[in-house]
């Protein structure tokens, strides 16, 4: 059960979106810590999730679905700010990798927050466990082996993409830099205009 929740939370990051995106674009502009404090934000906000299916928290889940449309259309539209912003950013990667104390943080809050801003994952999650045979009636100690194997899974993804991200770094030029600023925020504006549509349909 241990590897197979590795396997999910592997498999759950590595999944192209737009925080796959934003995870890589945030590397080649701000260095391999930028990267990995926005990966590490994605991994818990994972744990979170899969802890509220995992322990059956149905009273958290429930309160979370009821206000998803809400907590969707703020995701949407931090999304839309974000890929306007890597629209306009210039170049940044002849610029020295920031202190450690330097936008580390918000880039940790701000995948957190974007991870989270999608409360029907969490039926995803319960639907997972479900398969992997872990009910809500199950031993604490193997629901909480889960929600750490997700974890890890998933935070190995984003540490292999931010290395990845990290070679390729150094070895790019401005114009390189440019096309990916552009590409990058033409697919995080549009996955937020995606989800602005989805939500309002469901209206």
């Amino acid at each position: 059960m241990f590897i197979k929740g590795l396997a999910f939370g592997f498999v759950l990051a590595a999944t192209v979106g737009p925080m796959w995106v934003l995870c890589l674009r945030r590397t080649l502009a701000g260095g391999l810590r930028a990267g990995l404090a926005s990966g590490l934000g994605i991994a818990v906000a994972d744990a979170i999730y899969g802890a509220v299916a995992a322990f059956g928290l149905t009273a958290v889940s429930g309160l979370l679905l009821a206000h998803s449309a809400l907590i969707g259309a703020l995701g949407a539209a931090f999304l839309a700010w974000l890929g306007i912003r890597a629209l306009l950013a210039a170049p940044a990667l002849e610029q020295a990798e920031p202190p450690a104390n330097v936008g580390l943080g918000r880039a940790f809050l701000s995948t957190l927050g974007l991870t989270l801003a999608n409360p029907p994952t969490i039926l995803a999650f319960a639907a997972v466990f479900a398969g992997l045979g872990l009910a809500s009636s199950a031993d604490y100690t193997s629901a909480a082996l889960v929600v750490l194997a997700v974890f890890i899974g998933s935070a190995s993804w984003w540490v292999v993409l931010a290395l990845a991200a990290g070679r390729l770094r150094g070895q790019l030029g401005p114009r390189a830099a440019r096309a990916i600023n552009v590409v990058s925020g033409l697919f995080i504006l549009g996955f937020a205009l995606w989800q602005l549509g989805r939500l309002l349909s469901s209206l």
